[in-house]
């Protein structure tokens, strides 16, 4: 075998190790330190901002001279009803209690009813005996009375036009002069008419409309002028619209509410091809339907 000289044997062990120092780092790599991240944002997002709806009307008395006045007492599911008047002067019991004569045909539990009692915050319509023959308590939206009888019969007791309703008698204000300026811009019969605002989006279409109470269709016609007032038609036959007697009409918030001329309202939402019901949904059924003329 030969023998390599002892150069190229240095030489190739020289190579062989500095292979290995390039294989073989003398120390680990040094990588750029990890920055901290900042932590998400866990905090949820505000909901969208929602249009409040205007809190229900509370309706009902709050003391027992709140409570004279003109009910519409009904029994839940039918259209059998009552519009009886609730007096302040003491009666034989209690205190007076007066209604037609059909009650007692559409309402037998009318038949003994002779007064009226305030306590605990409810109405009862008591017997001869003082006996109450319905006990009412407000509902939860305060709009109305609700009872039920021994018989298991559930009737509601709305209010029409009482007491409690009535706004206070306005204070007499002195006539006060117009400004100069509007003195000198206005000229008797040479003012411009104001202009009427535009409908709002979903608002009720003025017209003839029929009343509906459950299964009596078109029981009385109310008409709903463009400049917000409300006429009822001859030939009515609903004693509950007559007593409360609309008087005007607006719209907002998708609601069509009814304005008595004693001040106090109800509220309507949309049922519908120009149908409106009342809500909340109290009583006998309250529906306006657009009719043509």
């Amino acid at each position: 075998m030969r023998q390599l000289p002892l150069a190229a044997l240095a030489a190739l062990l020289g190579l062989g190790a500095a292979a290995a120092q390039e294989a073989i780092p003398a120390q680990p790599p040094q990588f750029p330190p990890l920055l901290p991240s900042a932590p998400p944002d866990l905090t949820p997002a505000a909901p969208e901002a929602q249009p409040a709806s205007p809190p229900p009307a509370d309706r009902l008395p709050d003391r027992f001279t709140g409570v004279p006045g003109t009910w519409d007492l009904s029994r839940d599911g039918t259209n059998r009803r009552c519009v009886m008047t609730l007096g302040l002067d003491n009666g034989p019991v209690g205190r007076k209690l007066a209604f037609p004569a059909g009650c007692r045909r559409a309402l037998p539990i009318t038949a003994t009813m002779v007064g009226w009692l305030y306590t605990e915050g409810g109405v009862r319509l008591v017997d001869k005996d003082v006996r109450p023959l319905l006990i009412f308590t407000p509902r939860p939206d305060r709009g109305s009375y609700g009872a039920k009888a021994e018989s298991g019969e559930v009737y509601s007791f709305v209010p029409l036009d009482i007491a409690a309703m009535r706004p206070p008698a306005p204070e007499a204000a002195l006539p006060s002069a117009a400004p100069p300026s509007e003195a000198a811009s206005s000229v008797a019969g040479q003012s411009a008419p104001a202009a009427l605002p535009a409908p709002a989006a979903g608002a009720p279409e003025p017209g003839l409309y029929a009343l509906d109470r459950y299964r009596d269709r078109d029981v009385c016609r109310l008409e709903l002028a463009g400049g917000g007032a409300v006429s009822l038609m001859p030939g009515c036959r609903d004693s509950g619209i007559e007593v409360f007697g609309p008087a005007g009409w607006s719209f907002a918030a998708g609601r069509l509410t009814l304005t008595a001329r004693r001040g106090h309202t109800v509220g309507l939402v949309p049922n519908g091809e120009g149908a409106w019901r009342r809500d909340p949904e109290t009583g006998t059924t309250f529906v306006l339907r657009r009719v043509e003329p």
